[in-house]
């Protein structure tokens, strides 16, 4: 069914990029939000995925044990 509300324009401004940054149309993101009103319960969230990032052997080299690593890691901070 079709229908027509009217939205706060910042919020549809918010709503807008939510759903450009989840990948999602508008439509899917509206119905989520409705479902998850009438069952009361708490909206689904994406599992969270880390970012792979790589330095291609141009990162850092510490050739110290882990208890020097830390030391430095915590130095000035009461570690």
């Amino acid at each position: 069914m079709k229908t027509t509300v009217e939205i706060p324009d910042p919020l549809f401004r918010q709503a807008k990029e939510y759903a450009a940054r989840n990948g999602i149309p508008m439509r899917e993101m509206f119905e989520r939000g409705l479902e998850t009103v009438l069952r009361g319960s708490k909206p689904v969230s994406r599992r969270f995925r880390l970012k792979t990032i790589t330095t291609k052997g141009q990162g850092l080299v510490c050739e110290d044990d882990w208890g020097a690593i830390r030391s430095l890691i915590y130095e000035g901070h009461g570690g």
